[in-house]
């Protein structure tokens, strides 16, 4: 009864996704694109449930797989056999894994010969039914979750998951019958008695003899058989061959299985850098045997191969909808991202009709894929489909005004191996720690160094971006990036980001808002009418300067994560911008991995006809709260559908592009695979015990924090001055003080030169 008690909290109210939305009739569409064996879409068949994200055939595992997926999704369950013979859906032989046991039973440890390996651990074998009532499910994969441990998931039996989910379709996974069979325990007779009460569609194994034993025992509308292929080394312990040597007789599987299982290398291999090889021809040629493919191994929290660039949808596709062939189901621990990469990402074109109008604005360009700012980075993102591209506007000793994500050169090139580290210096103005700051060096001095891909999730995760391109391409000037942009056809705008003006008028001589403008008018924007040029900042000091001496838009970035803004900070902020840049936690604050709520801010400032662009979208799954399942897609379309944000800001263009044009997104009845999240809505299937800590809640934004003085004039800088040297001097104004204060002093000085003149 725990297990169905934590079930009913689940469904009470379908927490977790808005199901405003229906599941799609569960009649599978035939449609000419599939190049599957039947010509159906492929099967999503969902792994233990919903188990990337709740423990691995828990029945909410199970109730959300259902409740978030295409209408035939498949339950797999992992048969074991208990003592007294009793068939329960867990994901292992030993237990110790995926529950308490070792807890509840810290003597039940034992050990048995496992394929002719000694492995210890508790089996299922060593306990009844009604001893295992005492033993809670629990997470399997330490990388995942623990919050859901406490809820007391109860291990269920295979007529309790038939009972209570009635899927569409049952798979029962037979691993290991011939250690079963040691211990006098026949899976073939299971499966004989419990097929009178359960609808099973299919079983697999990895054992030829037990095909052999079950073979006639359900009759031509009995399950489908299908033989499952382990790593292409191990032997197959029937026959004595590995899979690898197995997988050339194909004829030989059909003569007892309809279908096959096989990991993801068999299809698409891997080097040993994990990008992808050319693909095999084992789906056509298992086609032409008449055996339907089933690719094992997919999730969304696991590193996947470069080419995705950490996107789970791209490889699922690769799979399903590649021009050449496809597989005929995919088993996944996160069903939504299948189901809606069969029904709502496959045979959709580049140019497709966009559902849904939002910007997709780059970070640095394609900056996921290739270093930030760099030609390549900025190519990519054009032909990945960003709208705009931006620049962070850095200056050089020299006066250059060029494209870097940071003033530190340490951050972005490789200039700690070259002779320029040695002017690294200290600017407690800009950081706490000493940098090579690009005011150090010339221009002609910083395009001899090497680019350097940002990989933010290396050090904890051990996550690295397209390491064969980390070094590639070119740094490019502001004059350059501009006319890389003028000279696309698909881009609608430029966003220009100025950092450190203050600083660099009044300690190092340099004008970066005068050195914006300036390139802005060489290169033709000034008259320009076709692509649109927004200038941000996080001061409203720059933004004021750029607003008195131009007509472009100014885009207002709210560094700083906040629960609320005061109406009368939205006013000041509409006196020099156009548009707000506000982080992702100031939409959806989290803990601990984990939405809290949804704040009011973004309706606040769309209420005053200001458009909000939210950063910083990456696909990396370690970089999305639970709630988003790992799918940077999922993440996008809470954001887009559920809150209506006016842009993304994203590292990797072509996720946010390609879910734009998803057709699911124009159905008149979204389907649940393509619903926002419920803010907050996981944690409320969370026990108390269990909950994450409480946090300090986030600031209010007030008109106190919008407000700076105007910017200083340009102090020339003392010949003899080393570049970055600390200075004595008291530091610029922090903001502190109201906006108004810039704005009475510009109308001073007009005033003031207006009486002169008379």
């Amino acid at each position: 009864m725990r297990g169905l008690r934590a079930s009913s909290l689940l469904l009470c109210g379908v927490v977790l996704i808005q199901l405003l939305s229906v599941q799609i009739d569960a009649q599978r569409p035939k449609s000419t694109p599939w190049k599957t064996l039947s010509g159906f879409s492929p099967r999503v068949i969902a792994r233990g449930g919903f188990s990337g994200l709740f423990p691995d055939s828990s029945l909410d595992a199970y109730n959300f797989a259902l409740a978030t997926s295409v209408g035939d999704a498949v339950l797999w369950c992992d048969l074991q056999l208990t003592k007294d013979g009793a068939g329960i859906c867990f994901p292992d032989l030993t237990m110790s894994n995926a529950s308490n046991v070792e807890f509840v039973y810290p003597k039940g440890q034992t050990t048995y010969p496992v394929n002719g390996v000694p492995t210890p651990g508790w089996f299922t074998i060593d306990f009844s039914l009604r001893a295992l009532t005492n033993v809670s499910l629990i997470r399997g994969i330490l990388s995942r979750s623990d919050r859901f441990d406490g809820n007391g998931y109860a291990i269920s039996t295979v007529q309790t998951v038939n009972k209570e989910m009635k899927p569409q379709g049952f798979w029962l996974n037979v691993q290991h019958d011939a250690f079963y069979a040691q211990h006098n325990l026949s899976m073939s007779n299971f499966l004989t008695s419990a097929s009178k009460t359960v609808i099973i569609d299919f079983i697999s194994s990895p054992e030829v003899n037990f095909f052999r034993k079950i073979a006639g025992r359900f009759g031509r509308e009995g399950p489908s058989f299908v033989f499952r292929f382990l790593e292409k080394e191990q032997f197959e312990p029937t026959t004595n061959q590995t899979y690898g040597s197995i997988l050339s007789n194909l004829t030989f599987v059909k003569t007892f299985a309809s279908g096959i299982l096989v990991p993801k290398s068999y299809v698409l291999p891997l080097d040993d850098k994990q990008y992808l090889l050319p693909s095999t021809s084992l789906v056509q040629d298992a086609h032409k045997a008449g055996l339907e493919v089933f690719v094992s191994g997919f999730a969304n929290d696991v590193d996947i191969a470069h080419d995705y660039s950490f996107d789970p949808v791209s490889e699922y596709l690769s799979f399903m909808d590649n021009g050449n062939f496809s597989v005929d189901g995919v088993l996944s621990d996160f069903p939504i991202t299948a189901s809606a990469s069969v029904e709502c990402f496959s045979h959709v074109a580049r140019n497709a009709t966009k559902q849904v109008d939002f910007l997709v604005i780059s970070k640095n360009g394609a900056s996921g894929d290739y270093p930030g700012c760099t030609n390549l980075a900025y190519e990519k993102a054009i032909n990945d489909g960003a709208d705009v591209i931006d620049c962070s506007v850095q200056m050089s000793s020299d006066g250059k005004p060029f494209c870097l994500s940071s003033i530190d050169l340490g951050s972005t090139t490789t200039v700690v191996q070259t002779p320029f580290r040695n002017r690294s210096t200290s600017v407690p103005e800009l950081s706490s720690v000493g940098g090579t700051y690009t005011f150090s060096l010339t221009w002609s001095e910083i395009q001899t160094l090497t680019p350097a891909i940002s990989n933010p999730f290396s050090g904890q995760y051990k996550l690295f971006r397209n390491p064969n391109e980390r070094n590639s391409g070119k740094f490019l000037s502001l004059s350059e990036f501009l006319n890389l942009a003028k000279n696309s056809t698909t881009l609608s705008g430029v966003l220009i980001s100025v950092e450190n003006a203050a600083y660099l008028r009044e300690k190092q001589g340099l004008d970066v808002v005068k050195a914006v403008l300036d390139a802005l008018t060489e290169t033709g924007y000034s008259n320009r009418t076709t692509t649109k040029v927004m200038i941000q900042s996080t001061n409203s000091s720059v933004l004021v300067d750029f607003k008195k001496q131009s007509k472009y838009e100014t885009v207002y970035k709210v560094e700083e994560t906040i629960r609320d803004i005061l109406d009368s900070a939205v006013e000041d902020i509409k006196k020099f911008a156009s548009a707000v840049v506000i982080g992702k936690s100031s939409v959806f604050p989290d803990s601990d991995g984990f939405v809290t709520g949804q704040t009011k801010v973004v309706e606040r400032l769309q209420k005053s006809q200001l458009p909000v662009y939210v950063e910083l979208f990456q696909n990396e799954f370690v970089s999305q709260p639970y709630d988003f399942f790992s799918d940077a897609t999922v993440e996008i379309n809470s954001y887009i559908t559920g809150v209506g944000i006016n842009g993304t800001i994203t590292e990797y263009p072509f996720t946010a592009a390609r879910y734009r044009r998803n057709p699911c997104l124009a159905s008149k009845e979204t389907p649940s695979y393509m619903a926002p999240v419920t803010p907050g809505g996981l944690l409320e299937v969370v026990s108390s015990a269990s909950l994450p800590p409480a946090e300090a809640p986030n600031p209010v934004f007030t008109d106190a924090d919008v407000t700076e003085p105007p910017l200083p004039p340009v102090t020339a800088k003392a010949p003899t001055s080393t570049p970055g040297t600390p200075s004595t001097t008291a530091p610029p104004p922090s903001g502190q003080t109201r906006l108004t204060l810039s704005l009475l002093l510009s109308v001073f000085a007009m005033v003031f030169a207006s009486l002169l003149l008379m």
